[in-house]
C-alpha cells in the first residue's frame, strides 16, 4: 500500500511537472508572435511627468470627485446586490446543464460589453450601470454558490432522518456549511465591483473611471491622481465602514441617491432587437432562400478573415503570455505576504510558528508586504493597461504588464495567506532553499489552482482591453459601435463568449483531472 501511495504522489507531481512545462513552453512560443515593442519616443519622460502628477495630487472640483466616488460606490453596491439574489436562485438548480450553460454565458460576456450594448437602447443611465454589472455577476456568483454547495461536507445531511434532497436537506445540511464561504466571496466580488463601476467611466458612465481618462489623456496627471487615490481609498477602507449591519442602510442610500432607471424608447428596442443585430444579409429576407445563405457565408467568411481570426487570435496570444506571467509574477510576490519569509528571526518554536494570527499580524515587515500586493490588487487591469499605453505606446506590452501585476497581485496575496498553515521543523534552512525546497512544494497544487481559476477572467480582461486599440476581439467589437454594426458587435461579442466559455471548461477539466481544490476560497 506504502508503495501504491508514493507511486500515486510521483504520478501526480509528474503531472504537475508537464502541465507547466507545457503552458511555459506556449507562452514562449506566443511571444515570439506578439508586439511588445516600445514605440513611445521618451517612454521615461513620460513616467516621470506622471510620477510627479502622483506626487502632487490636485483636485479641481470636490463636488465633482465626490459625485464620481458616490456613483462608483451605488453602481457597485446595488449590482452586486441584484447579482448575489440572482445568484443564488440560479445556484440552486446549478446542477442542471442548462442553468450552468446559461451562467458560463452571461458572465463570459464583460462588464464593458455589457454596458456598450444596453447604452443603445438605455443610453449612459443608471439603469445601465447597474445591468452590466448585475448579470455577469449573477452568473460568477451562481457558479461559486453551486460549486460551494456540491462541495460541503456530506456528515451532516447522513444524520437527517430523511437524506431526500429537498429544502430541509439544503438549508439544514448545505447552506449552513457554505454560507461563510459564500459571504467571503461575496465580499471579495464587491471590492471586484468597485474597480468594475470605476471603469465603466470609460464608456461614458460618470463614475471615477470617467474623470480618470479624461485627466489622463489630457496629461493632466494632478488631477487623474486625485481620481486615482480616491479610489484607492474607497477599496482600501471597505473593512473600516461596510459593516454587516450597516448594509441595509447603504442599500437604501444608494438607491434613493441614484434609483435604476432610464428612458427607453420601445420602438428603438424593437428595432435594436428585430433589426440591428440581424446579420446583414439576413433582414429582410426569407432564411432559406438559397441566395440569402449565399449571402450570408461570403458576409461571414469576409468577416472571419478581417476580424474574427486576428481577434481570436491575438487575444489568445496576449491571454496566454498574460497567464504565465501572472503566475512567474505570483510566485515571485508571494514571500510579501508569506509569515515564513516576512518574520523576525528566531520566531520560530517547535517547528511552528507561534500565534499565526496575532503575533504575525503585527510584524510590520509582512505588513508593508502586504500592503504593496493590496495596492497592485486594487489597480484595475484596464486603468493599468491605459496607462502603459501612454508610457509605452501602442503595443501588447502594456496590457500584459496589466494582467500581470493585478492578477499575480491577487494570487500572490492568497498563497501568503495559505502558507499561514504550513508547518515547519525546527532546523529548517531559510531564504532561497525554504523557498524552493520547503514552501514551493508544498504550495504548488494550490498555486496552479488559484491560476487555472484566474484563467477565465485574464482571458476576458484580454479581449477587453481591445478598446484601448489593442487588436484583440474588444478591438474589433467597440470599432463595430463605433460605426453602428450592431450586428458585427454582437457576433464578435459571442465569439468571444464562446472562447472564454471553452477556456472555462477547459480549466476546469484540468483542475479535476490534476485533482487540484475546485473553488479557491476568496478568488
Amino acid at each position: 500500500m506504502a508503495l501504491s501511495a508514493n507511486r500515486s504522489i510521483a504520478s501526480s507531481a509528474s503531472a504537475l511537472r508537464n502541465i507547466s512545462l507545457w503552458f511555459a513552453v506556449s507562452a514562449l512560443l506566443c511571444l515570439v508572435l506578439v508586439d511588445i515593442q516600445i514605440s513611445s519616443a521618451d517612454p521615461w519622460a513620460e513616467l516621470a511627468r506622471m510620477t510627479a502628477g502622483a506626487l502632487s495630487p490636485s483636485v479641481w472640483s470636490w463636488p465633482t470627485l465626490l459625485s464620481g466616488l458616490a456613483n462608483t460606490f451605488a453602481f457597485a453596491l446595488q449590482g452586486v446586490t441584484l447579482a448575489a439574489i440572482a445568484g443564488f436562485v440560479l445556484a440552486l438548480g446549478y446542477r442542471f446543464a442548462l442553468i450552468r450553460a446559461f451562467c458560463a454565458f452571461v458572465r463570459s460576456i464583460h462588464e464593458l460589453f455589457w454596458a456598450l450594448l444596453f447604452m443603445q437602447v438605455a443610453g449612459l443611465s443608471s439603469l445601465t450601470g447597474l445591468l452590466a454589472i448585475a448579470i455577469p455577476y449573477a452568473g460568477t456568483l451562481a457558479k461559486i454558490y453551486g460549486e460551494l454547495f456540491e462541495e460541503v461536507d456530506p456528515a451532516p445531511a447522513n444524520n437527517l432522518p430523511h437524506r431526500e434532497p429537498g429544502l430541509s436537506h439544503f438549508f439544514y445540511a448545505v447552506l449552513p456549511l457554505a454560507w461563510r464561504s459564500m459571504a467571503t466571496y461575496t465580499s471579495y466580488r464587491f471590492e471586484c465591483a468597485i474597480r468594475s463601476s470605476a471603469i465603466l467611466g470609460f464608456v461614458g458612465l460618470p463614475t471615477l473611471g470617467f474623470h480618470l481618462e479624461t485627466a489622463l489623456s489630457d496629461g493632466h496627471y494632478s488631477e487623474a491622481a486625485a481620481f486615482f487615490y480616491a479610489l484607492l481609498l474607497l477599496i482600501g477602507t471597505l473593512r473600516l465602514w461596510l459593516h454587516k449591519r450597516l448594509l441595509p442602510v447603504y442599500l437604501v442610500a444608494v438607491f434613493y441617491y441614484l434609483p435604476p432607471q432610464a428612458t427607453i424608447s420601445w420602438q428603438l428596442l424593437v428595432r435594436f432587437v428585430s433589426e440591428d443585430i440581424v446579420p446583414a444579409p439576413l433582414r429582410g429576407e426569407a432564411l432559406w432562400n438559397g441566395e440569402t445563405i449565399s449571402h450570408f457565408a461570403q458576409w461571414f467568411n469576409l468577416l472571419w478573415q478581417q476580424q474574427i481570426w486576428p481577434g481570436l487570435f491575438n487575444t489568445v496570444l496576449l491571454g496566454q503570455i498574460s497567464l504565465v506571467f501572472t503566475g512567474l509574477l505570483a510566485l515571485a510576490l508571494l514571500p510579501l505576504n508569506s509569515p515564513l519569509f516576512m518574520r523576525p528571526r528566531r520566531l520560530i518554536s517547535r517547528g511552528r510558528f507561534m500565534s499565526h494570527g496575532r503575533l504575525m499580524d503585527r510584524n510590520w515587515k509582512r505588513g508593508i508586504g502586504d500592503s504593496i500586493l493590496i495596492l497592485l490588487r486594487t489597480l484595475p487591469e484596464y486603468l493599468l493597461a491605459f496607462i502603459g499605453l501612454l508610457i509605452f505606446g501602442p503595443s501588447m506590452l502594456p496590457a500584459i504588464l496589466a494582467l500581470g501585476i493585478h492578477n499575480g497581485a491577487i494570487i500572490g496575496h492568497l498563497l501568503g495567506r495559505y502558507t499561514e498553515e504550513l508547518s515547519l521543523r525546527a532546523d529548517a534552512n531559510s531564504g532561497v532553499t525554504l523557498y524552493f525546497y520547503e514552501v514551493l512544494p508544498r504550495i504548488y497544487r494550490q498555486f496552479l489552482a488559484f491560476l487555472f481559476y484566474r484563467w477565465e477572467v485574464i482571458l476576458r480582461e484580454t479581449a477587453i482591453l481591445g478598446i484601448l486599440g489593442i487588436a484583440t476581439l474588444g478591438f474589433y467589437i467597440d470599432s463595430a459601435f463605433e460605426t453602428f454594426r450592431f450586428d458585427i458587435a454582437l457576433l464578435l461579442i459571442l465569439v468571444s463568449a464562446a472562447l472564454n466559455i471553452s477556456v472555462d471548461q477547459f480549466a476546469r477539466y484540468l483542475r479535476q483531472r490534476l485533482q487540484l481544490k475546485t473553488v479557491p476560497e476568496s478568488l
